[in-house]
């Protein structure tokens, strides 16, 4: 039996069956995934390696920048399997991919 969240299993649950219980990023978080043929190879419960971590996929939003909020309204269709690293390098990606912030408070404070 695969682990699982105490809250939430029900829709953890349909987010990994339908990703087969592997991370579903394909490139989002910056790396080609080749020895995957495009998706990461990371798998539910599984390890890293011989001597790494056992790998705890999440069920996110596929935009990796969606606030907590917006995400607990999402569908389960619209949420993906993602190992933490995948997930973590993707938000780190999608932050660097928006426009810069302007600096000018645009007369705010002007007196």
């Amino acid at each position: 039996m695969r682990s699982q969240p105490i809250v939430g299993a029900a829709v953890f649950t349909a987010v990994m069956d339908a990703a087969g219980y592997r991370c579903q990023c394909s490139g989002e978080c910056g790396q080609p995934h080749t020895k995957g043929d495009g998706r990461c190879q990371h798998e539910h419960d599984h390890y890293t390696s011989k001597h790494g971590r056992r790998v705890r996929l999440m069920a996110a939003p596929a935009d990796p920048l969606a606030t907590d909020v917006a995400a607990a309204r999402l569908p389960v269709s619209e949420l993906r399997a993602w190992c933490p690293d995948c997930h973590g390098a993707a938000a780190r990606h999608a932050k660097r991919q928006l426009p810069p912030t302007p600096t000018d408070q645009c007369g705010l404070f002007d007196l």
